[in-house]
């Protein structure tokens, strides 16, 4: 029953909702003002199969306008690609040997990418800046048609045409939903880095923008909005700094290229992570200059917490441990294991610094800072705060995953680093106490 679930029925249970609940984020924040209250109202009134027809109905193979917008959009970000310069980055060798090749481009297609939309929005005058905006509805539609068809070609490719050996294929939900292959490249290009950084990511400063540029146009520009994008644009300029770690990390490493992860990034991250300040747009609180500060002091500072915790990690394998952490020499676990094909290798684990407070503790202030850039919405619905539940679910659930392949790679050296750090993403009191006496 449990091989069922895990292979057929919780898969099922998320391609029939996730698309669903994609384009219902955009129907209550914009017709129900953000009420769940207003939209369950509907629902009880009219059905809840008529009410997700009426939303869909409309848009539901997109609109002609937001084909065009995610197609350019995409067209543009696959040239930046190619032709941005960048140095050579090698990903972590998969346990078939694979080694994956990048270009580290990352944050000059950042700046080119949001130099584009604020030229051709603003100072030209190709189109209007709240273009996303007027569309959106339409874009998520297109958006969702799209990603489920192009999951259905990595299924195809991984099935038949591999990149690599690290495929596999077995049941047809459970492979279409987790994926078939760690790195498929299509005409040279890495899906993944593609959909996860150049289409997800780099799409997400763009839809808030115009998200911001719309509430500026309906009334003016709120300082709840302010802090919102300050907060939220500084982690994803973190995001693109620190995007060769990302490419070192559990999604790209152990996550294959499948419905979870590439229309995850493809229309989740549009739909979803852009949500709170979706919300502002029609909710333009005025905060204040003292909480307005206070607000983005700590969500930037969560940020910069996040990315100096990875930045440690990276240091220290980068050097050897040959570095000191917090001014001081990094404790350290050189642990052993054994890889697929049999050879013994070594890799370090750093117990000090922020990765001496807790396992993951990375993770915390990654909560925090989406808690920050949501919190300018206050507290009259829950809307704004979905993003948030979802994030902590997932990295909840992400660390106990992580926890438990970390266990079954280095057994003996992660019990010790276990005794080290005892705790998984958040200190005790007690231990952060005697640790500061220290």
């Amino acid at each position: 029953m449990r091989h069922l679930f895990h292979h057929t029925l919780a898969p099922l249970f998320l391609l029939i909702c996730c698309p669903s609940a994609a384009l219902l984020m955009w129907e209550i924040n914009v017709n129900h003002q953000g009420s769940v209250a207003s939209f369950v109202e509907q629902v009880l009134a009219v059905g809840f199969f008529a009410e997700l027809v009426s939303v869909w109905e409309p848009v539901v193979w997109g609109t002609a306008a937001g084909w065009k917008i995610i197609g350019t959009f995409a067209a543009v970000q696959l040239l930046l690609m190619r032709v941005v310069p960048g140095p050579r980055f090698c990903g972590p060798t998969t346990p078939k040997g694979y080694v994956p090749v990048y270009r580290a481009n990352g944050l000059a297609c950042l700046l080119i990418s949001l130099g584009l939309f604020l030229l051709g929005g603003f100072a030209f005058q190709w189109f209007e800046p709240t273009i996303v905006y007027d569309n959106f509805a339409g874009i998520i539609g297109a958006l969702n048609v799209f990603g489920l068809a192009f999951c259905l070609l990595l299924y195809c490719k991984g099935r038949f045409f591999p990149s690599g050996s690290d495929g596999r294929s077995g049941h047809f939900i459970f492979d279409y939903y987790w994926g078939t292959e760690l790195y498929p490249r299509i005409l040279g290009w890495d899906v993944k880095m593609f959909t996860n950084c150049r289409f997800g990511m780099m799409g997400w400063p763009i839809i808030v923008l115009s998200f911001a540029a719309k509430q500026a146009e309906l009334g003016g520009l709120s300082d709840s909005m302010v802090v919102a994008l300050i907060v939220m644009l500084t982690y994803l300029v973190k995001f693109f700094v620190w995007e060769t770690g990302y490419l070192c990390s559990i999604d790209i490493m152990h996550d294959r290229a499948g419905f979870m992860i590439c229309w995850g990034c493809l229309v989740w991250v549009p739909a979803i992570y852009t949500s709170p300040i979706l919300y502002l747009v029609h909710h333009p609180h005025q905060l204040g200059m003292a909480w307005s500060t206070a607000i983005a002091v700590l969500g930037v500072g969560a940020v910069m917490i996040n990315y100096f915790a990875d930045r440690q990690r990276q240091v220290v394998r980068a050097t050897g441990g040959k570095c000191t952490i917090w001014g001081k020499k990094p404790r350290l676990i050189v642990a052993k294991y054994c890889a697929e094909d049999g050879a013994e290798k070594e890799t370090i684990l750093l117990a000090s610094g922020w990765w001496g407070v807790a396992r993951h503790f990375h993770y915390a202030p990654e909560i925090l800072a989406a808690f920050f850039w949501t919190v300018p919405a206050l507290f009259s619905h829950i809307l704004p705060y979905f993003y948030v539940i979802v994030l902590t679910v997932l990295l909840l659930h992400r660390a106990r995953r992580d926890e438990e392949r970390c266990q079954q790679k280095y057994g003996a050296y992660w019990d010790e680093y276990r005794r080290l750090v005892p705790t998984r993403i958040l200190p005790r009191l007690g231990a952060v106490l005697n640790r500061s006496r220290s």
